[in-house]
């Protein structure tokens, strides 16, 4: 697991494992503190993040593939270069179209995630 102090602030992807969360997601953390965090998350094509919600905010950038988005109700499709804003607690998910690569950052970070 990736862990920011004052001794190591830097993340090398060698030295950090691959997690499976769900069948065709796996996700790593690069990187936290209290305040914010940023995990790299590969998807196969046809996986899909199931909607859901929580109270940090979510900046996704789409590094990799493409994806439908859905945020609130509303759905787009969004390939590498793109990215999306979660405000707290609104219903959010995506399909992954074509295989890729999610760089998300959350504030606060996601303590759910070390557990």
């Amino acid at each position: 697991m990736a862990r920011i102090s004052s001794e190591n602030n830097y993340f090398k992807e060698a030295e950090n494992k691959w997690e499976t969360v769900d069948k065709g997601i796996q996700r790593q953390l690069v990187n936290y503190n209290s305040q914010i965090m940023q995990v790299k998350v590969k998807f196969e094509e046809g996986a899909i993040g199931y909607e859901h919600s929580h109270f940090h905010t979510q900046s996704t950038y789409v590094a990799t593939g493409k994806f439908e988005v859905v945020i609130d109700g509303k759905k787009e499709v969004l390939s590498a270069g793109d990215g999306f804003l979660v405000p707290p607690n609104l219903k959010h998910g995506v399909k992954c179209l074509e295989a890729g690569m999610l760089i998300d950052v959350f504030s606060p970070l996601r303590e759910d995630f070390l557990e």
